[in-house]
């Protein structure tokens, strides 16, 4: 459906100002559809991607390290380490090398959690269902190209 219909405006300022509108919707639209895919496991977006992150690291990660990797630059990585150690998917301890430091890692339930929506991995994808592999492609490095990374 065409953004001028789901907002009801039909007039914009030029192009990039559609785009630029489209582009917010759109994002926000997705960001509903991911809460529907996160909200069964009683876990955020920021949440999940914390967990993706320490399941790939080798060895524990400050919470300075993982907000270095994490999608949401802006988030308070801290707190959500805190709301995931009460869920016990996460723990935290005392970094070895610097006392000042605490280590995160992911707990045995944090695993067996993220096993489980492996399985479902479908279900993520299928928010961009209506593209076919050369659009999604495209679509990548349109998005590449509007933050000026190289691709």
């Amino acid at each position: 459906m065409a953004i001028e219909k789901d907002i009801n405006q039909t007039k914009f300022r030029n192009e990039y100002q559609k785009a630029t509108i489209n582009f917010i919707y759109t994002y926000n639209w997705m960001n509903e559809q991911m809460k529907l895919f996160f909200e069964p496991h009683d876990i955020t977006a920021q949440q999940f991607n914390i967990l993706r992150i320490l399941r790939g690291a080798a060895k524990p990660l400050s919470t300075l390290q993982i907000r270095q990797r994490m999608l949401d630059k802006m988030s308070d990585t801290s707190r959500i380490v805190d709301r995931l150690v009460k869920k016990n998917l996460v723990k935290k301890s005392v970094c070895e090398s610097d006392k000042r430091l605490v280590d995160v890692t992911i707990a045995e339930k944090g695993i067996a959690l993220l096993e489980k929506m492996d399985t479902k991995e479908e279900l993520m994808d299928g928010v961009l269902k209506n593209l076919n592999d050369d659009e999604a492609k495209k679509l990548n490095e349109l998005l590449d190209k509007i933050r000026h990374v190289e691709s």
